[in-house]
C-alpha cells in the first residue's frame, strides 16, 4: 500500500516506514504531523482526491530539523564590472513515515 502525500507545494509518493526529506515543516524533532492525501493504492485498486482524500490518513513523525549543504550563487554580467556572489543553505525536515491508513 502507498499514498501520494502533498507537502511544502510538492508530493511524494510514500510507504510506510519510508525516511523522506521535505521542506522544513514548524513543528519540534519527535512530533507527529499529518500530511494532506493526494491519491492512494491499495491492493491494485486506486483512489483519487478532488483534490484531497479525506478518508485516507498519513502520519510521520519529525526525525530531524536541519539545513543542507551550502551552494554558491554567481551572478556576472560582463564589460559591466558587475558581479555578485551569495550562498544558500536550505532547510528541511526528516521525517519518517508511520502509517497510512484508509
Amino acid at each position: 500500500m502507498y499514498a501520494i502525500i502533498e507537502t511544502g507545494g510538492k508530493q511524494y509518493k510514500v510507504l510506510e516506514n519510508d525516511i523522506i526529506f521535505v521542506e522544513k515543516l514548524n513543528y519540534p524533532e519527535g512530533s507527529s504531523v499529518e500530511f494532506k492525501v493526494v491519491a492512494s493504492s491499495d491492493n491494485g485498486n486506486i483512489f483519487w482526491g478532488t483534490p484531497y482524500l479525506e478518508s485516507c490518513k498519513v502520519v510521520g513523525k519529525i526525525l530531524k530539523n536541519g539545513k543542507k549543504k551550502k551552494i554558491t550563487v554567481f551572478t556576472y554580467k560582463p564589460k559591466k564590472s558587475e558581479k555578485r556572489k551569495l550562498g544558500h543553505r536550505q532547510p528541511y525536515s526528516k521525517v519518517q513515515i508511520e502509517s497510512i491508513k484508509l
